[in-house]
């Protein structure tokens, strides 16, 4: 899909249930207003109708209440949801996985900034608990999209991360899943399976997690990557907006 700085990623599968978009290396998303202004426009939403956060890469999910229009003070935190169509939410990611869910029946969309700590402490099935405490959705009833991000061909860890993973109660099995390893290598993770299995898990139908497969690292000059560039990397967002109540499904 074309926006009027460049292109930006679409899951079609989602589309049919959520407005959202997934942005490339064509924005930088630092402190350019005139960025964030034209994502807001093609978001279709104001500006001010923007919610985004201060990620901490941590588990906090916060909620965008309906019909709030008081200003929006970015929350420590690195998950948002809402079921409110006037509003768009936003993570910032440079290798992170963005993760954006919506409820088929009710609605509700969730957008998730899950990096390999944020993972780690299972933010994604955290988003998809507090969806149904929230809205009543159904995990059955959500579809997911992880967009852009580290690949396992990029994902060197030390073992100390994979250690972490282990102190906070994932089993062997997962961990064997997750880390790929090399005689005499360290381990390389696999964010894209470590968030689609905590998904499935979760409830959420395997055929409802849609993952791009696309690394931002092994393709810099697509993607910001935080690995290729360092602190300079700009930013890409992954947005996404609700449509209100959707029709029952089956």
């Amino acid at each position: 899909m074309q926006a009027p700085w460049g292109a930006v990623l679409v899951c079609r599968p989602l589309q049919s249930y959520a407005e959202h978009f997934f942005t490339a290396a064509s924005v930088v998303l630092r402190e350019s207003q005139d960025e964030w202004n034209g994502l807001a426009a093609f978001a279709g939403v104001p500006r001010d109708r923007l919610r985004l956060l201060n990620q901490v890469h941590g588990r906090s999910i916060v909620k965008a209440p309906v019909g709030d229009d008081s200003m929006w003070i970015r929350p420590a935190a690195d998950g948002i949801l809402t079921a409110d169509p006037s509003v768009a939410l936003v993570v910032r990611v440079a290798d992170c996985a963005p993760v954006l869910l919506a409820d088929r029946r009710t609605g509700a969309v969730a957008a998730v900034h899950a990096g390999w700590r944020s993972t780690m402490q299972r933010i994604v099935p955290a988003a998809v608990e507090r969806l149904a405490a929230e809205w009543g959705s159904k995990p059955a009833d959500l579809m997911a999209a992880i967009g852009p991000s580290l690949g396992t061909c990029c994902g060197e860890m030390g073992e100390e991360v994979v250690d972490a993973f282990r102190s906070a109660g994932h089993d062997r099995a997962a961990l064997d899943r997750w880390f790929i390893r090399a005689p005499g290598k360290r381990p390389y993770f696999d964010l894209w399976r470590a968030n689609r299995e905590q998904l499935e898990d979760a409830g959420v139908a395997a055929d409802a997690v849609h993952v791009a497969g696309l690394c931002t690292r092994t393709h810099p000059e697509i993607f910001h990557s935080y690995r290729a560039a360092g602190a300079g990397a700009g930013r890409m967002a992954a947005v996404i907006r609700s449509r209100r109540r959707r029709v029952p499904v089956a």
